[in-house]
């Protein structure tokens, strides 16, 4: 079965009345576990796994998948309005669509964050049809050891993502990884700086820091002012005057299009995922912009390509999954599970078994992405007028937010404790003139490079030469020290002049 024929029968499946039905549920599910701070696509999607058995195989596979990719669109919502991340993914959408808000462009952020996700959605699903199986063999070339440098890599970079000196942003990092240590040992099973709390065992949580530092700290910032500010006043009232205009489309154009196609590419790497794939893509828009100073204060392309970027690498993470049983991420993992409950086995002869799953799904997710724009734009006006709520009703409002979201990971006071603590934290460091983007992203990686780098010298027998082995490694671990040289080259050039 070719492409196109493919494509078509998908479409006849999808289209049929009860996947319809499905594929809108997963979406409007989707994103409001988006925009609900804790609660997560992997909590969500293992919540409904019951109900997902209780469909056919395909019908199971589309109300999840719509799940997982909705959560990219609704996680940017409380991003921009509120600076509270409510997606993992969604994290560095605070940096510049909260500054947006700020500048009254909220709906601008959201329109472009709609139709970016939009995009990337769209041409995932092509690649998904045209390029998954021929792409997701790159895939099997990545272990521990090439994951491990990749994220060294990473980290090399995430001092560029924040504002003021390179030393506080390298503290921060710091600070970071020191933070992601929290919790059991990967190979040892002792407790490290857990101070014999059986609530750390399993370290802190993503969203509890997020939630802490972004939106706690925002509420503090705001109470300590002696006048509250006043309240942000939209551009205009009409859906037109809020949306993105012929200036802010010539601007995102290209982010749009190099985040959409670095999500694609990073979606098929196990670990990879809509993470990696947004924070990759802020730190090429800032790399290539000739004002990377706007960076972190209203940058367009700083919404733009990020929010293109996970929803591209959400949808291109189901490549390894169905094309050879590899699960990229947690969600897919517990999508995974899903399948075989359905006596599904993925792999290299899915497409073959199983062709009416494999088409109807990705036939799905173009059905998918057009619901959720369709839900999305013409809800930006409602969202905007959020702003207009005075700053001493808003910051309560916020607070209650965090709380709760806190509260409903684990049904736990002491996770509500430890996001007040992070919040008093990020407000201590906000005053003191450090970023919290780095910190954050700097625990993200940090956990990734401990699970990998412990794998990698396992299979290396303890030496560290097994990173010198693989060649993807090399190239990486060269770059990562490129990366740390060029300051010092800067700085040792007018001396040499």
């Amino acid at each position: 079965m070719d492409v196109f024929s493919g494509l078509i029968g998908g479409m006849g499946i999808a289209l049929s009345p009860l996947n319809l039905l499905v594929a809108l549920v997963g979406a409007v599910v989707g994103t409001a576990v988006g925009v609900l701070p804790g609660l997560g696509p992997t909590a969500t999607v293992s919540l409904l796994l019951p109900i997902s058995a209780m469909l056919d195989q395909t019908s199971a596979i589309i109300l999840l998948a719509g799940i997982y990719y909705g959560a990219m669109y609704g996680g940017s919502l409380t991003s921009i309005l509120m600076r509270v991340p409510g997606e993992a993914a969604s994290v560095i959408t605070c940096l510049d669509g909260y500054a947006m808000a700020r500048q009254g462009r909220a709906g601008v952020a959201l329109g472009m964050s709609a139709f970016g996700s939009f995009f990337a959605g769209i041409v995932a699903t092509f690649g998904i049809a045209l390029l998954g199986p021929a792409f997701a063999e790159t895939a099997l070339a990545f272990g521990p050891v090439e994951k491990a440098a990749l994220v060294l890599f990473g980290l090399t970079l995430v001092a560029g993502i924040g504002e003021g000196p390179t030393v506080r942003a390298w503290a921060m990092v710091g600070l970071g990884l020191l933070l992601a240590t929290v919790g059991v040992d990967l190979v040892s099973g002792e407790e490290r700086y857990t101070f014999d709390t059986p609530q750390l065992r399993d370290g802190f949580n993503i969203a509890i820091l997020a939630m802490g530092v972004f939106g706690m700290s925002e509420v503090l910032v705001a109470a300590e002012k002696i006048s509250p500010p006043e309240p942000i006043a939209a551009v205009g009232r009409r859906l037109r005057d809020l949306l993105p205009n012929r200036d802010d489309w010539k601007a995102s154009a290209g982010p749009i299009a190099r985040g959409s196609g670095l999500g694609f590419l990073l979606g098929l790497l196990p670990g990879g995922g809509a993470l990696i794939a947004s924070f990759a893509s802020y730190l090429m828009e800032k790399r290539l912009s000739r004002h990377p100073e706007r960076f972190g204060k209203g940058a367009i392309e700083g919404v733009a390509g990020p929010e293109s970027a996970n929803n591209a690498a959400a949808q291109a993470s189901f490549i390894p999954l169905l094309c050879l049983g590899i699960p990229s991420n947690a969600v897919i993992g517990v999508i995974m599970g899903a399948l075989l409950m359905q006596g599904v086995t993925p792999g290299p002869r899915l497409v073959a078994e199983h062709p009416d799953l494999f088409w109807g799904v990705v036939a799905s997710m173009f059905i998918g992405n057009v619901m959720l724009v369709i839900l999305n734009v013409p809800l930006v006006r409602v969202f905007v007028m959020l702003l207009r709520v005075p700053q001493a009703f808003m910051t309560p409002f916020i607070l209650l937010f965090c709380v709760v979201g806190a509260f409903s990971i684990n049904n736990s006071l002491f996770d509500v404790s430890v996001m007040i603590v992070f919040g008093f934290l990020g407000y201590g460091l906000r005053r003191a003139g450090f970023d919290l983007a780095p910190l954050v992203l700097a625990f993200l990686l940090g956990t990734l490079l401990e699970q990998n780098a412990r794998q990698a010298l396992i299979l290396g027998f303890g030496s560290p030469s097994v990173f010198l082995h693989s060649p993807i490694s090399v190239a990486f671990l060269a770059a990562a020290v490129l990366m740390l040289s060029v300051p010092v080259m800067r700085r040792l050039v007018p001396v040499v002049r």
